[in-house]
């Protein structure tokens, strides 16, 4: 028996040690770090002679740039996304586009020239390359008029991008250590750092710290091999360009005059002759008719002389409600752009206006980038001439954001919030067009991104009668404040306050089955939305329309403008 038992231990013990071996073996190749490396040109993204990894700042972005004989070029999509939004590329006329606060710079592409402030300058290298349907920007002249250091490092070919300056974090290793793709010692490994490596450091986890090596790898190392962080700062001489502005000494009390025809310029003086308060003026002038930029215009020298002599500024309004004319392909085009502003400024020059007002609406996101640019490219013009420019913006919503008011509050003289059409003509529900909350929330939401001294504040001198019919169907009809007043008187009906919108409300049961009902705009609610401009120290308030207003309404909103 005792025979037979030696076998079998054996067996056992060579089992157990057979399995103690897997095991000792499965815990060391848990914690032996993987030396896989992952190729360079793998992680850059670029194969030799593919193109130029960007890393901007800290972020290895997805866009590309190239190498022509040696320079090196950006995306010009990388530029507007991360480094300067100002650049603009007319695919249509092959020509890049840069706007200053004095000056529109035309770069034709291919070649090294462009045009400053109407004189032609020589960079000495190619400016702006165009390979298929995607333009590039050399890299040097984008550094020309923006903030940024650039260094190229080879195999695979990089640039690396700095465009954020000031204090920042950094650490030393202590020893050799692999920079990883991630956190981990199973993570391929992008570079092998060497003792006394210098390393930016872009986040600190519980066992490894994200970090930036000096020839832009971005990638994880183990915090025990990370001596202790210290801080430097990091500074370029640059001079940022300063947006001049023309700013009253005085809030603006702006009111817009709707003019159809030349005749009927003539109102003005009638018109005006109860009004108080006002020192601006805006009448419904001009307007876009073609998709090159041409205007029609209803402009009248008579009209800008009254109202000089009784102390009321004029800016004219240019909109884009001709349904003839497609607004993006109005703005998209350089040469539109060009015509549409110089015809306005040559027009305010000439009839001695005092600035221009901007009323371009339902602007499509696709239109976003040429809308913006053409605000900017007038701003230069009206900035010379020493035009007012003020900008119409509807109340932002998410649907909205694509009209860039913070580039507008910045380039532009006023941003005025149309703070009506909560509900308008085609609503599929009855509503009322400005409630309190609704001007509020305008305000709240521009000043986000606008100074407050530049906001101007527009408010309703009209309402809204709605009809709801039996089989739900909304129709309505827009009022002043006195025909609003008499429609009440009519039926017998009589309006309470509602606390919900800061209006007076009445509604009517016809005897057909419809609804009427109608949130009045009188003393008191625009009282309450005239606070608004004092309490957020706002720049001014604007009205639409003159005629629509009862002549008690100008007393209540110059309390608060005065």
């Amino acid at each position: 028996m005792k025979k037979k038992a030696v076998p079998i231990l054996a067996a056992v013990v060579l089992i157990v040690i057979v399995a103690a071996i897997g095991i000792i073996s499965k815990i060391v190749e848990r914690y032996t770090p993987s030396d896989e490396v992952m190729p360079s040109a793998e992680y850059f993204g670029v194969q030799e002679g593919s193109g130029l990894a960007l890393i901007i700042q800290d972020e290895l972005v997805h866009y590309k740039g190239i190498l022509d004989n040696g320079t090196p070029y950006l995306d010009y999509q990388a530029v507007k996304e991360y480094l300067n939004d100002r650049f603009y590329w007319d695919s249509s006329a092959n020509l890049m586009v840069y706007t200053t606060p004095t000056d529109i710079i035309n770069i034709p592409a291919g070649g090294s020239s462009y045009t400053l402030s109407g004189t032609t300058q020589d960079a000495g290298y190619p400016i702006v390359k165009v390979n298929g349907n995607q333009a590039y920007i050399a890299a040097a002249f984008v550094q020309q008029y923006t903030n940024i250091e650039f260094s190229r490092k080879e195999n695979p070919e990089r640039l690396i991008i700095t465009n954020q300056w000031g204090e920042r974090e950094y650490a030393d290793l202590k020893k050799d250590e692999a920079v990883r793709y991630q956190g981990g010692i199973k993570s391929p490994i992008l570079t092998n750092g060497i003792k006394g490596m210098k390393l930016a450091v872009l986040e600190k986890l519980d066992d490894w710290t994200k970090v930036m090596t000096e020839d832009g790898y971005i990638g994880y190392v183990r915090n025990s091999k990370l001596g202790e962080s210290y801080q430097e700062t990091a500074s370029r001489e640059f001079e940022e360009p300063v947006y001049t502005s023309i700013r009253r000494n005085h809030k603006i009390n702006l009111v817009w005059h709707q003019i159809t025809s030349m005749e009927s310029n003539d109102s003005l003086l009638n018109d005006i002759a109860g009004m108080k308060g006002v020192n601006v003026i805006s009448p419904t002038w001009f307007s876009i008719i073609s998709n090159d930029g041409e205007i029609s215009s209803l402009v009248s020298e008579t009209y800008v002389t009254n109202a000089h002599a009784q102390g009321l500024e004029v800016w004219a309004l240019v909109d884009n409600f001709n349904e003839a004319i497609d607004t993006k392909t109005v703005l998209a085009s350089s040469a539109s752009r060009e015509k549409l502003a110089n015809q306005l400024v040559a027009a305010a020059v000439q009839y001695s206006l005092d600035g221009i007002n901007i009323d371009f609406e339902a602007i499509p996101e696709e239109a976003a980038d040429g809308y913006i640019q053409f605000i900017r490219e007038i701003s230069v013009k009206c900035r010379k001439n020493g035009i007012v420019l003020s900008i119409d913006n509807p109340v932002p919503m998410p649907y909205t954001m694509h009209y860039n008011r913070k580039e507008q509050g910045i380039v532009a003289d006023y941003v005025i919030i149309m703070g009506y059409d909560e509900h308008y003509a085609g609503s599929e529900k009855a509503g009322t067009v400005a409630s309190l909350s609704f001007e509020r929330n305008g305000i709240q939401e521009t000043l986000k991104e606008v100074p407050a001294e530049k906001i101007i504040s527009g408010v309703p001198f009209y309402t809204r009668l709605w009809n709801t019919d039996a089989q739900g169907g909304v129709t309505s009809e827009a009022f002043g404040m006195d025909t609003a007043e008499q429609w009440l008187s009519d039926n017998g009906v009589t309006a309470n306050w509602s606390q919900e919108t800061s209006q007076d409300y009445a509604e009517l049961e016809a005897s057909d089955g419809s609804k009427y009902q109608i949130w009045l705009e009188n003393e008191k609610s625009l009282e309450e939305k005239a606070k608004l401009v004092k309490e957020y120290n706002l720049g001014g308030i604007a009205a639409w329309k003159l005629g629509f207003e009862r002549s008690s309404i100008w007393d209540v909103l110059y309390k608060y403008v005065s």
